[in-house]
């Protein structure tokens, strides 16, 4: 089994000066734990819901919300972002995705062509649905 044929193939990507606050609604809306950054069409990052997590003030929206809460979401996705990604092609061996989450300790790897356009994405998730046991 390859990348290809485990990948979610419509990935939704945002560009690299897309602020915050629009990031953590498509994450929320669409349940994602992870959003591709793309400048002119190519991959430059990936922002995970950990990074927001760890950014964003947890009292944005509560009743303790402070001005400098507010201010944490007056950032770009490239301020935000893991920079060069590792990326895998839709070529790509299952057994080396799984390789490449556990020894980097991360939980998903964007599928790019030779161009650096994403095409994919691949979580853990992914990998645990489309297991054969």
């Amino acid at each position: 089994m390859k990348a290809q044929d485990i990948m979610v193939k419509n990935v939704i990507c945002v560009d690299m000066d897309e602020r915050l606050p629009n990031v953590r609604q498509i994450m929320e809306t669409n349940g994602f734990h992870h959003l591709p950054v793309t400048e002119k069409g190519k991959l430059v990052g990936i922002i995970s819901d950990r990074d927001l997590l760890r950014l964003i003030s947890p009292f944005i929206d509560s009743a303790s919300e402070q001005p400098r809460d507010l201010d944490t979401l007056n950032r770009a996705a490239h301020q935000v972002m893991t920079r060069q990604p590792i990326t895998v092609k839709a070529e790509t061996p299952v057994e080396e995705i799984v390789a490449w989450l556990k020894c980097v300790d991360i939980s998903c790897l964007p599928v790019t062509d030779d161009e650096d356009h994403v095409i994919g994405i691949i979580s853990w998730r992914d990998l645990v649905n489309h297991a054969t046991f």
